[in-house]
């Protein structure tokens, strides 16, 4: 998401293991070159060992030495050793290529196998490596399988060398006494260290640049943060500098700062005691197929619900357009707010010729804004701490800090408070387990990376995400350009941006009523109810477009330059992040308040 705003071609600070990125400290360089001496010079047939902690770099050491494996030298990679002896026999025959279909019942037969391999690359001039990672998880009886591999010999020469990827629990592992013999036969040792301060900072700046950046979004008190932070693990800087600038992006800012960076850190490095059960599980992994017998029935009739599917005399699928107060000449524009009248139940369309345009939204938030704190209201003592005085003409409150008994209340509410604003608060149950993960709850929801200015675009509420000792929720209902009216359940606050800035890093929830039936996707050469409905939102979004009522080549085309002017994915389907870009302009209430698309 921040790319573009970072002028990014892909991400710097991506966890896999990728050889473009690389950035070789001395200490790595000194490790590199062990690896491509069992590889390239060894010759003994003995074991090269690499340790590292975790994270330190030696899966992406064992990258770069495939790069640059020399051309007579073949390479079994083992990346998951948790084998038994004669499965981890068999997975180097394989990785060789050597067939075990009718021999994998019998170690000996696989030895025989890959000695007789062996024999053949030998004669050839060619050498032949097994390099396993993660060799901490190598059984005893496995690591006494590898040993014995290595008396694979001719008079003069071992056929093959081994090279041994680990965490420090494998130099422990390999001072049992059991295992002395293959202790005795490593001929080169290195343990790989972390980063230091200047080679951290060397490392941020390589990947930036690798990645496309022409400027060094982080200041020195950020990379000394950051530095602190991760101790100079290499994956540890991946995550915590790719949150540091998830939250610069999120607030608009042209630098990341320490404060961003240990917010950042406070995010993935929790401490024993923030680690709490957790309140919501992990997103389901199952899909709704197309059904559309009641298809997207924004079922009932409910007054903020401005669009459902019906049927018309001819059997033909419908949309109730919404009431002519919510239609705007100038189709950029958010609908205005209001709860419209009563859905029209004859199932047909309303013509948009008979709709009025709505007065746009007032550029600034309005002076006793409905739930906005004042000094003396009963919120005002529980919002925060460290109060101003209150601007003037506003009287709305400045906090630096969210008081944590404030954000708690409005947390375990949370999901009522969204339900109170879509008119029934019996919805939160369905509502909450929608943003778990749930379908066909009667809601959707999608867990989005932005700022202020993607949620201003959006205009709808959303609720943040907010990190520091633990996840909190907060309902946002409102902004201008520098304040936010945040909570519900009767206890809104109008307050500065900086307030949830500090434990904001830029994710949020959206939530909008959707008929079980819809489908999870919707792609070219589609028709029927659902590509009916899309047809009448796409008209919303921009009036001059006119649909077949048949997904083809025309309205895809539409569609991929709609996703492109809303920063999604233009790959042309209408999935759940492209409806929420669709439906957001039908929805008349509840609105985000005071946001118009744009900076206000």
């Amino acid at each position: 998401m921040y790319l573009q705003y970072f002028g990014l071609n892909e991400a710097p600070f991506s966890i896999t293991p990728d050889p473009s990125f690389v950035y070789l400290s001395v200490a790595h360089r000194d490790a590199l070159a062990h690896l491509m001496y069992g590889v390239g010079q060894g010759g003994s047939g003995g074991f090269v060992q690499l340790t590292g902690e975790v994270g330190t770099g030696k899966t992406t050491l064992c990258r770069c030495l495939l790069e640059q494996v020399p051309d007579d030298c073949q390479v079994a990679l083992v990346l998951n050793p948790l084998m038994t002896p004669r499965e981890l026999l068999a997975t180097i025959c394989e990785e060789l290529g050597i067939g075990t279909a009718a021999i994998h019942d019998s170690s000996k037969g696989m030895v025989d196998a890959l000695n007789a391999y062996l024999l053949e690359q030998h004669a050839r001039g060619q050498r032949v490596v097994v390099v396993i990672d993660e060799a901490q998880n190598l059984s005893p009886e496995s690591l006494e399988q590898v040993r014995l591999l290595t008396n694979l010999e001719t008079s003069k020469h071992k056929l093959l060398q081994m090279v041994l990827l680990g965490q420090p629990e494998l130099r422990q592992l390999l001072k049992r006494q059991d295992l002395r013999q293959l202790a005795q036969r490593i001929t080169a040792r290195y343990h790989l260290t972390p980063l230091n301060q200047q080679e951290t900072r060397a490392y941020v700046l390589h990947r930036m640049k690798v990645a496309g950046g022409q400027r060094n979004p982080f200041g020195k008190s950020a990379l000394r943060a950051l530095y602190q932070r991760s101790q100079g693990v290499p994956r540890l800087i991946n995550i915590i500098a790719d949150r540091s600038l998830a939250a610069a992006y999120a607030r608009e800012a042209a630098h990341v700062t320490a404060r961003m960076v240990n917010a950042a850190a406070n995010e993935v490095q929790p401490s024993e005691d923030r680690v709490r059960p957790r309140r919501w599980p992990v997103l389901a992994a199952s899909a709704a197929l197309f059904s559309l017998l009641v298809a997207f029935a924004l079922t009932l009739d409910r007054p903020g619900w401005t669009f459902r599917l019906d049927r018309d005399q001819s059997g033909k699928a419908a949309l109730a357009a919404p009431p002519p107060q919510a239609v705007t000449a100038n189709a950029g524009a958010p609908p205005a707010r209001g709860p419209g009248p009563e859905p029209d139940r004859s199932g047909t369309a309303r013509a948009r010729s008979e709709a009025s345009a709505a007065p746009a939204p007032a550029a600034d938030m309005p002076t006793g804004m409905p739930g906005s704190a004042t000094e003396d209201s009963p919120g005002a003592g529980r919002a925060g701490v460290e109060a101003a005085s209150p601007a003037s003409g506003t009287h709305a409150m400045a906090v630096t800090r969210l008081d944590p008994g404030w954000l708690e209340s409005q947390h375990v509410a949370v999901w009522r408070s969204v339900a109170e604003l879509w008119r029934d608060a019996g919805d939160a149950r369905a509502i909450q387990v929608a943003c778990d993960g749930a379908l066909r709850t009667g809601f959707a929801c999608i867990r989005e990376q932005g700022n202020w200015s993607r949620i201003r675009q959006l205009g709808l509420p959303v609720v943040l995400v907010l990190r520091a000792d633990e996840p909190r929720l907060l309902l946002l209902q409102g902004m201008t350009a520098d304040q936010v009216r945040v909570g519900g359940a009767g206890e809104s606050l109008s307050i500065a941006h900086e307030a949830v800035e500090q434990s904001w890093l830029g994710e949020y929830y959206v939530v909008w009523p959707q008929a079980p039936d819809w489908p999870v996707e919707i792609r070219r050469g589609e028709s029927g109810a659902a590509v009916d409905i899309v047809m009448e939102m796409a008209t919303l979004a921009e009036p001059a477009w006119s649909g077949s009522g048949v997904f083809d080549e025309r309205f895809e085309t539409w569609l991929m330059a709609f996703q492109r002017r809303n920063g999604l994915q233009a790959d042309g389907i209408i999935g759940p992040r492209t409806l929420m870009y669709l439906v957001a302009p039908t929805i008349v209430e509840p609105r985000l308040t005071g946001a118009r698309g744009q900076e206000t």
